[in-house]
């Protein structure tokens, strides 16, 4: 069985490396914004990279550049149920999480909701340019 989190934007894609699909080897796959970002002219940049001395505490790092960031640096993560299911935990973010229609967390709540494989993940807010469909795929 494979787990994979597919990019549906173009932001989506860039932050999985310009890929269409990202495998999910590990759980928790945590997911939160690259934390070292600056205010630059009508958006924000990267002011340094992360170091690699230290370990990450994300698995997936997006580089929210919008005028009002939509990803915490902590946003969500994916886990593996002891049956083989899947949760998408908010980790206490600003904006939440959308699983489907379902706002998951959001004002630093956090908050658990099931995945199921062709579950929509809006990360933010609903007009978040980060969405990504949840596969599992048993080939």
């Amino acid at each position: 069985m494979s787990v994979f989190l597919e990019a549906l934007t173009p932001e989506a894609e860039i932050s999985i490396g310009g890929r269409q699909r990202l495998a999910l080897t590990r759980f928790p796959f945590k997911v939160g914004r690259e934390s070292r970002m600056v205010a630059a002219g009508d958006g924000f940049k990267v002011a340094e990279r992360r170091r690699s001395d230290v370990a990450p505490s994300n698995d997936l790092y997006l580089i929210d550049q919008g005028r009002r960031l939509s990803v915490s640096r902590a946003h969500f993560q994916i886990e593996q149920t002891e049956d083989g299911g899947y949760l998408l935990r908010d980790r206490g973010s600003a904006l939440g999480t959308y699983v489907g229609d379902q706002q998951v967390g959001g004002g630093d709540s956090g908050g658990v909701a099931e995945l199921k494989s062709g579950g929509v993940i809006v990360v933010g807010t609903t007009e978040s340019p980060f969405v990504f469909r949840f596969v599992v795929s048993t080939d």
